[in-house]
């Protein structure tokens, strides 16, 4: 008996050590935020160990940073996977020009082989499409000469060198696409990618390819859309690999990301730190992150240390081919390299999954002894550097004349010599871009808000920044630690560490510009979403970080849409769903309006904004377009139409309770903001009028055929099973309106928690896909912490969780924590929604 009793405890014991080490767990993020400023200047880690792969922008293309110390002559790499260079064996217009034979009508019969006669057809500069990349004009078959697509031949040389087991297709094409090697077909590829991917060359091209003349070709159509075709045969070249440092750790806190090596006998840390810091906006807005090198001997005796960290010249262009130029600068205590594409076409480009291609990177040091930098082919740099501790003297790693290049085959780099190192010695660089102009707004090109009136140089920004340094880094520190305690505070420990990861990844999605008067303008980027600008259903879920640290910056969000309405270009009586794509802001460009959604998110946020500063002056700025909207939804808010809401992957729905339950509110926001502004009959107008809706849609929302806990419907159809997350109710609480009662939130918390997955709470009835950030939002409807962490814990479980190494998606599937879509967009600011609890009402 005694013998079981001890059994008993002692896997009680073990038991509570278990829970207590999981609940004490570091979270591990599902990629690490290394530089954030916006959404061009946005890079990160997707693995574990720094040195597992390539850094890469947040769209998931690379743009390498290497990092090696040296110690005693020997390297370690601490800092991005050796790449993988690609030889080409038949280059895709991604990284040269090249010409081909083409027709856009159906050639006769045999026009794949080898020894067809294609003297007959066009010739022309590859990529074929409409995007900016096509060099050719090739567009979808809406247009009827259109209707047979494309064909293409290239001819090519094989030398019987390469391995055509390790060969690779390099492929982009929108929409279907077949290919054919030497009139054997090799691909059949339906559908459309929209960017390159490298996929094994098939084994019918491995025994079609023979040495010497070849013949590849093509045959895409775009029977809607976009068009684009390019193929091309590479092979995989791995380069020879350093010995790595070992990882001992990794801290991620709200502005900056420290990691941990041990390089032989030396102990090195790493910290790469981007001052977002929203009260200084000034500060917020330098795109400048500062990397901090600490170099430590473990056993006291004396090393020579060398860092050397480099900077691929892909950070400054969309696709590795855009050819680049580079230059050395100094300026009073600083060096530095700058690295830009040869053609700069300002604000050329726009859409969703691009990176910039215009203006400069910068890698700045400085300029004290052991600090070199220099440019050049990237091998030689890196070679130079492994060989003798520094950047090369000669000029076999320089490009010749200064000639422009290919971004993926050069790069910029810095050399910092710490000499010999034993007790703990600090150097460090800075990263920077200027983008020159950031965004076009109606017409109108913007400079960046740090360079507003055209008259300061990055150079000169970079001086600033450094005699910042020691500051930033303070203030920083001190921030951090004070966020991460007051989240703790509000929801716990799970709860503080997603509001810590969200934080940079929220700030890096937006642009900080001033606008034509002068105003501050925050333009968000729908980031795998659509690629829309200045979105108010992505405004109004990243909200609650702004409202929390700087409310000017949610006006900065709003600002544009009260314009656009405003300047009499947006003519309908609701909010405008965008104001355009990301670049350009010249006006929306999503295909469909969401007019209750819009008009009630703009109402509950200017709300928000008069909770948060105490007065309603900013949304008298805007009373005669709020009345306008308010007017919309008391007309056609309570029961809507068969319509898109911000959920609009969910497809269209009539009759939205949760939809109705945010025009509600809004109209509930628009009484209390007359009554701040002094207009005591709109105030309990609206009120009331708010109250009585909130009193029917109880009624028409209540599950009737509900068999066990009641709750409230998908829609006002009374369906059989249905109900849905109603987050929108959380501003009741906030804003302490009293327009639902309190028994309504509970009774769909209570609900909720039998609805749980794994990975969190469903959106709704529909999928078992959710949400994260609504997820937060109806957990703040919680009265008791445990069912506030009940809906936490989860969503703290996907995120470290998640196979899907990108930066935070907020859209996963519950079952199992794979990403359904989107990443590193800004509505993760909408986790921080539980810590305006107490701070938006009187």
């Amino acid at each position: 008996m005694l013998k079981n009793t001890i059994s008993s405890l002692s896997l009680t014991l073990l038991f509570s050590l278990s829970f207590l080490f999981i609940h004490a767990q570091t979270l591990r993020p599902p990629a690490y935020p290394l530089i954030t400023h916006d959404p061009y200047f946005s890079v990160w880690s997707t693995t574990d160990k720094l040195t597992d792969s390539p850094t890469r922008h947040w769209t998931g293309k690379p743009q390498s940073l290497e990092g090696i110390i040296r110690v005693d002559g020997k390297a370690y790499q601490f800092l991005g996977a050796v790449p993988t260079t690609y030889e080409a064996i038949l280059p895709t217009g991604e990284v040269k020009a090249y010409t081909a034979q083409y027709t856009m009508t159906k050639p006769s019969a045999g026009w794949e082989k080898s020894d067809f006669n294609a003297s007959g057809w066009k010739s022309g500069s590859g990529p074929f499409g409409d995007t900016p990349d096509a060099k050719t004009k090739w567009v979808n078959s809406d247009n009827a000469s259109m209707k047979d697509g494309i064909y293409y031949r290239r001819e090519f040389t094989y030398d019987g060198k390469a391995d055509p087991s390790k060969l690779l297709l390099s492929i982009n094409h929108d929409d279907d696409v077949v290919v054919y090697l030497n009139g054997t077909k090799i691909l059949d590829k339906p559908d459309y990618v929209n960017e390159y991917m490298y996929l094994p060359f098939p084994a019918a091209g491995q025994k079609a390819l023979k040495q010497g003349k070849n013949v590849l070709a093509v045959h895409c159509v775009s029977p809607r859309g976009g068009s684009f075709v390019d193929v091309g045969i590479v092979n995989p070249v791995k380069a020879s690999a350093i010995t790595t440092a070992m990882q001992t750790g990794v801290t991620v806190s709200a502005t900056q990301t420290n990691y941990e090596f041990t390089a032989g006998p030396v102990n090195l840390a790493v910290t790469f730190l981007s001052p977002l810091l929203l009260e200084e906006i000034e500060v917020a807005a330098r795109p400048i992150t500062y990397v901090t090198f600490e170099v430590k001997s473990q056993d006291r005796k004396s090393h020579a240390v060398q860092v050397y960290f480099s900077e691929s010249g892909t950070l400054a262009t969309n696709t590795i081919g855009q050819e680049v130029v580079m230059k050395s600068g100094q300026a009073p205590g600083l060096i530095y390299q700058t690295v830009g594409t040869e053609d700069q076409s300002v604000l050329a480009r726009k859409g969703d999954n691009v990176r910039i291609d215009w203006g400069y990177a910068y890698l700045a040091a400085p300029q004290e002894k052991g600090n070199q930098t220099g440019n050049g082919m990237a091998p030689g740099l890196k070679q130079a550097f492994l060989t003798m501790g520094q950047l090369p003297t000669d000029t076999k790693a320089a490009v010749p004349g200064n000639k422009a290049r290919a971004a993926v085959d050069v790069a910029v780099a810095s050399v910092l010599d710490f000499g010999n190192v034993t007790k703990s010695t600090e150097k460090h660089l800075m990263l920077a871009y200027d983008d020159l102009y950031s965004v076009q707004y109606f017409k109108q090109n913007l400079r960046p808000w740090w360079n507003r009136d055209g008259k300061i140089t990055m150079p000169s920004l970079l001086q600033t920044a450094e005699k910042d340094y020691d500051r930033l880094r303070s203030a920083c520190a001190k921030f951090d630690d004070k966020l991460r305690s007051d989240a703790r505070k509000a929801g716990g420990k799970e709860y503080a560490d997603l509001c810590v990861l969200a934080y940079r990844q929220a700030i890096a999605a937006h642009k900080i510009v001033a606008g034509p008067k002068g105003e501050t303008l925050f333009l968000s980027k729908e980031n795998f979403s659509n690629g829309s600008i200045g979105t108010v259903d992505v405004t109004y879920p990243s909200a609650p970080l702004f409202l929390l640290y700087n409310p000017t910056l949610l006006k900065g969000m709003m600002e544009p849409i009260f314009q656009y309405s405003e300047s009499g270009q947006w003519k309908k009586p609701f909010a405008a769903h965008d104001v355009g794509t990301y670049p350009l802001a010249n006006g929306q460009t999503y295909g469909e309006d969401m007019p209750v959604e819009e008009c009630g998110n703009m109402l509950l946020l200017a709300g928000a904004i008069a909770g948060a500063e105490g007065n309603a002056n900013y949304a008298k700025q805007h009373w005669k377009t709020l009345t306008i909207w308010v007017e919309y939804l008391k007309k056609d808010g309570f029961d809507p139409a068969n319509q898109l809401c911000t959920d609009d992957f969910a497809g269209h729905i009539a009759r939205n309770a949760n939809l109705s339950v945010k025009a509600i509110l809004g109209i509930a926001a628009y009484g209390q903001m007359a009554a701040q502004l002094g207009d005591k009959a709109t105030s309990e107008s609206y009120l009331k009028t708010a109250r009585e809706m909130a009193t029917k849609w109880q009624q028409i929302a209540l599950d009737k055929t509900a068999s066990q806990l009641p709750h409230y419907d998908l829609t006002f159809e009374n369906q059989s099973d249905t109900w849905s997350q109603k987050y929108n109710l959380v501003w009741d609480k906030l804003l302490d309106m009293n327009v639902f009662p309190k028994e309504v939130p509970q009774t769909e918390i209570a609900y909720y928690l039998t609805k749980q997955k794994p990975y969190g709470l469903p959106l709704d009835s529909r999928k078992t896909y959710t949400k994260s950030d609504w997820i937060i939002w109806t957990a703040t409807l919680a009265k008791s912490d445990r069912d506030f962490e009940a809906f936490i814990k989860p969503v703290w479980k996907y995120v470290n969780e998640t196979p899907s190494r990108v930066p935070l998606s907020d859209w996963h599937e519950t079952t199992n924590a794979k990403q359904v879509g989107f990443q590193a967009r800004s509505v993760v600011g909408g986790y921080f929604i539980k810590m305006l609890e107490g701070k938006l009402s009187k």
